[in-house]
């Protein structure tokens, strides 16, 4: 698959958590285009996000990088920023470089959903 497709959806089981699906891969190019897409959520005041990384193959620094940057402003606003689904060898580099202390990942897009009402 070539570069990256983003969509929304709001999840079933709480009104107010949107789901971004990720498909293809997250490197330096192609990571401006999820930025745009969380910069977006931030400025309607959606703080309660899941991102589904079911899709995705490769995740740069990057990529990492930017789930970090909005954490600060969801968490300030009662939200959250969590993944799901990431295929093993994406999960790997995700307990590698310590981001399971940051970020919570679940491995089910309903489980992710549902944890913001935990």
């Amino acid at each position: 698959m070539e570069g990256i497709k983003i969509s929304l959806q709001k999840a079933e089981v709480a009104e107010d958590v949107l789901t971004i699906r990720v498909d293809g891969y997250i490197d330096t190019i192609t990571s401006s285009e999820l930025e745009k897409t969380l910069s977006s959520l931030l400025k309607q005041g959606r703080y309660k996000v899941v991102v589904d990384l079911g899709g995705v193959d490769y995740i740069s620094s990057a990529g990492w990088g930017l789930f970090i940057s909005g954490i600060k402003e969801m968490r300030e606003n009662g939200g959250d920023l969590k993944l799901t689904r990431m295929i093993p060898p994406v999960y790997e580099i995700y307990q590698l470089l310590e981001f399971d202390r940051i970020l919570e990942a679940y491995p089910t897009l309903e489980e992710a959903q549902r944890s913001f009402s935990a």
